[in-house]
């Protein structure tokens, strides 16, 4: 009996296993194959070689791209170097990017950029710039004013909180008020690993303000980009390995009553909405795999998709561009404006297409 009992426990374990293994493969998307769409005059930004990992533009088109991302077990082609937050004039035709000074005292030596969230004040047109930073693989939100004569980043603080363990992205609803996402549960290495492969739901999102922190959504398996409907009373949540938008309404206490899930192929990273039309653009991964098992004779894809009438009972989404990684690599964001598209990637290059 007792060896009955050991085969049948070991038999019941590789079932266990293989399950997993089944689940991680499905979202990981291991084995999808997409075909490619192409867009007319698309052209690479000449000075972003080691990522463009989040993308948010001004009305006035000015784009700031945050640049030179480390993320443990993806790849970075330069990992010695500080980060860089570039800027980019959508209307000029030459599409130069110039990477942004920071303020003294402000210690780039350590600036390692992630999600990036503009606020404009309302009162005086202040431009606020929020960027989830990863010092030493650690977390903070960096605070900035964007002083635009001088093409400064004046460092105003710096924000920890317990709360903000392993923040991934942010969307600013104040001068120092915001949402983030936690994309992982655990900050050990082999852990956050474990728990990907597991398919652990614990990641959440957060409320942070000066005088009230508090864990306002959860249940993600790695919650990513966050962006604000265009009348500011939804949050939209990407949820890049359950290939998810989750749709809340914000309430007066800050907290969030879902709304919706819209289910997608992609693993979605960070989102953009079109504030003009209010659909949502994101940069996704084709095959998650590949981003993780970085091969330069098997590279990672990059695959654009756009929501629209997301609050109504059938949103029309669509591929607007997919790479096999040819052109470009591991794409994490898109944004739009006057009719170019901007896709960013995790560790790669930019590019900017014409739409028509």
């Amino acid at each position: 009996m007792g060896k009955l009992l050991k085969v049948t426990l070991v038999g019941i374990l590789l079932a266990l296993v293989g399950e997993r293994i089944v689940q991680f493969c499905h979202r990981a998307n291991i084995f999808r194959k997409v075909d490619p769409v192409d867009l007319p005059n698309c052209q690479l930004l000449k000075g972003i070689e080691f990522g463009s990992e989040d993308i948010e533009i001004l009305p006035n088109g000015l784009a700031f791209i945050s640049s030179g991302l480390k993320y443990p077990g993806v790849i970075s082609f330069q990992p010695d170097k500080p980060g860089e937050i570039f800027l980019l004039d959508l209307n000029d035709e030459k599409l130069q990017p110039v990477s942004l000074r920071f303020s003294r005292g402000f210690d780039y030596s350590t600036f390692n950029p992630h999600g990036m969230s503009i606020y404009i004040d309302p009162k005086d047109d202040t431009v606020y710039l929020f960027v989830v930073n990863h010092p030493h693989y650690k977390t903070t939100i960096e605070l900035f004013k964007f002083e635009e004569e001088e093409n400064v980043l004046l460092h105003l603080k710096t924000i920890k909180h317990d709360l903000l363990w392993s923040a991934n992205d942010i969307v600013a609803v104040g001068p120092e008020s915001f949402y983030a996402t936690n994309d992982l549960y655990f900050t050990d290495f082999t852990m956050k690993h474990l728990e990907m492969f597991l398919g652990i739901a614990w990641s959440n999102v957060v409320y942070y303000s000066p005088g009230e922190v508090k864990q306002v959504s959860s249940g993600y398996h790695c919650a990513n980009g966050i962006a604000m409907s265009t009348d500011n009373k939804y949050i939209y949540v990407a949820d890049v390995m359950g290939h998810t938008i989750t749709m809340m309404e914000k309430q007066a206490d800050w907290s969030l009553s879902p709304v919706k899930v819209l289910q997608l192929d992609t693993l979605l990273d960070n989102l953009f909405v079109d504030p003009n039309t209010g659909d949502i653009w994101t940069g996704g991964h084709p095959n998650g795999w590949k981003l993780f098992s970085y091969n330069s004779d098997d590279l990672p894809g990059s695959e654009v998709i756009r929501v629209q009438n997301i609050h109504s009972d059938n949103p029309i989404v669509t591929q607007v561009y997919v790479n096999n990684g040819s052109v470009i690599q591991a794409s994490s964001s898109a944004g739009v404006y006057e009719g170019k598209l901007l896709i960013g990637t995790v560790f790669h290059k930019a590019l900017c297409c014409k739409l028509s």
